[in-house]
């Protein structure tokens, strides 16, 4: 199995809303091929990671950690979850200055979903560089996100979890109602109530980059 320079575990969504978040991103992580970027100019920073929501945020893998031992991690993790239909669904909002999916109230069971899969799979991170954990901004964190940025490698995990689907990058107010003008007509009919979360994707981020799926399975508990 060809190793790759991190790892991330994504929710890629229902079918048809997947289908379309690859044609708006321009970027299929599911081929991994290029697609023909809806989007444009208004998905450039969302891009190489392609559409999803972020359960495990991307890490390296830790010494002696095998790419083969991950996967079977990864079936184990899932096979010991349920799946969760989400209500209400998801809803495009802005949130840090992008437009994305997301759940408005988030579900408990969302939240619970997405610490179990961290936690499960955290042997496999390694422990973050000093040049990482700068990248985080920790000066910018709250107290409680330093400490979560220190325990599990990212500060945006338990508590502080939020499942959100991406679609742009930053706007401005005038750009974002543009932006919402053009994704409101193709979303509609695309998201489900109650939004079904049955299944997970293992990701691997290529030297360019980009991320590709490497395996998927199925939530089976």
């Amino acid at each position: 199995m060809t190793e790759y320079r991190r790892y991330a575990i994504y929710d890629p969504g229902p079918e048809a809303l997947a289908d379309f978040g690859a044609e708006w991103l321009g970027w299929d992580t599911r081929r991994g091929c290029e697609t023909r970027g809806l989007g444009g100019a208004l998905a450039d920073s969302p891009r190489r990671y392609g559409f999803h929501a972020t359960i495990k945020a991307p890490f390296r893998l830790a010494p002696g950690c095998s790419p083969l031992a991950l996967v079977a991690a990864f079936e184990r993790v899932c096979a010991g979850l349920a799946p969760v239909a989400a209500q209400p669904g998801l809803q495009l909002r802005r949130i840090a200055g992008v437009l994305a999916l997301v759940f408005d109230p988030q579900p408990v069971a969302v939240g619970a979903l997405a610490a179990a899969v961290v936690r499960g799979l955290d042997g496999f991170r390694a422990p973050l560089t000093p040049e990482e954990r700068a990248r985080r901004r920790p000066e910018l964190l709250t107290a409680a996100q330093r400490a979560l940025l220190d325990r599990w490698g990212y500060p945006w995990v338990m508590e502080e979890f939020r499942y959100h689907m991406t679609l742009t990058g930053a706007l401005s107010s005038d750009a974002e109602l543009g932006a919402r003008q053009r994704l409101a007509p193709l979303l509609a009919g695309l998201l489900p109530c109650p939004h079904p979360i049955s299944a997970l994707a293992l990701m691997g981020e290529d030297g360019a980059g980009r991320f590709h799926l490497l395996h998927h399975a199925d939530l089976r508990g």
